[in-house]
């Protein structure tokens, strides 16, 4: 992964951020991507870079977390259902549902559908969905505490 982040020297990097994820694999693959920031250093991309990361169905960002918000029509929802049904390992039931049956699809847009629902108490405008995201700088997350 350093390798490829050095080539691209990307400017912005979203990842999953959701550690409750039961298969273990959103903390695994950020374990790596810090270990990768943190091998880039001082490198002039990584000061310049900023790290977005989302959440999956297993868990949310408490509203005064959340960075960016970025709303989502009734087409994006269902382009975005269509992109899970993609996904190998989502295509039926995911693993580990614990107590909630639903499939990883309704998970997912129950989650959205909420938060939308939540801007909208605020007062904020009215959508189907919005999906959330925590801005971090790539030195700040490498100094977080071990995932």
């Amino acid at each position: 992964m350093h390798r490829l982040l050095t080539e691209l020297r990307p400017h912005l990097i979203y990842a999953a951020g959701d550690l409750d994820d039961p298969h273990g694999t959103h903390r695994l693959c950020l374990r790596v991507l810090r270990e990768a920031l943190a091998r880039a250093g001082e490198e002039p991309w990584v000061r310049e870079a900023e790290l977005w990361l989302y959440r999956g169905a297993w868990a949310e960002w408490p509203l005064d977390e959340i960075d960016l918000a970025v709303p989502l029509s009734p087409r994006e929802v269902l382009r975005r259902r269509r992109a899970i049904f993609r996904h190998e390992t989502q295509k039926d039931q995911a693993l580990f549902l614990g107590n909630d049956q639903r499939e990883f699809w309704e998970r997912s847009e129950d989650r959205s559908r909420r938060l939308a629902q939540a801007y909208n108490a605020l007062g904020l405008a009215e959508y189907e969905a919005m999906e959330a995201f925590k801005r971090y700088s790539p030195g700040d997350f490498v100094r977080l505490a071990p995932l």
